[in-house]
């Protein structure tokens, strides 16, 4: 099956196709979402929602092993925090930006969430599950799937983790 997967330019033309003057990157948040979360002593992973009126919902950086929770991803908590401002278990219409390829979990919740748009900046050809690896969105049974944009910030994005793991070794 052919990948959903566009590069970042196809993001700004669709936008404009669909009435949109100005393209507006969130990446800068969710990378400073990950720098917050390095900081912590997490892999440095950061996550931004928007609203369909483009409002910042929720922001959030990985928080596995300060929740000792191995679903706490940056993705996973800005859902939460989205889902439950929005009190629904359903985004549609949401904007979802983070700095790295999303992995399989976070690929189904995504689905599940009913995000109309997915930005991401680096690739994960190890643990990624939208470009790579499972390729969530391209199964026959993926119930929904969002337009999907690639490497916006992807090099500082790379950068932040080539730099978290190069400390730690």
């Amino acid at each position: 099956m052919e990948s959903l997967v566009l590069p970042a330019c196809a993001a700004i033309a669709a936008l404009r196709q669909a009435g949109m003057a100005k393209f507006t990157s969130h990446m800068a948040q969710a990378l400073a979402e990950a720098r917050a979360a390095a900081g912590r002593g997490e892999v440095p992973v950061g996550a931004v929602i928007l609203s369909p009126q483009g409002r910042v919902v929720a922001a959030a950086g990985n928080r596995t092993r300060e929740l000792s929770d191995p679903t706490a991803h940056a993705e996973i908590l800005a859902l939460r925090a989205a889902c439950a401002k929005a009190g629904t278990e359903r985004l549609p219409g949401h904007v979802l930006w983070v700095t790295l390829e999303p992995c399989p979990m976070c690929a189904a919740a995504i689905a599940a969430a009913r995000i109309a748009t997915l930005f991401y900046g680096a690739d994960d050809p190890r643990m990624g599950g939208v470009a790579h690896g499972a390729r969530v969105f391209d199964h026959p049974q993926c119930h929904h799937r969002p337009q999907i944009y690639d490497g916006i910030g992807a090099q500082a994005a790379q950068r932040l983790l080539r730099d978290f793991f190069a400390a730690r070794r």
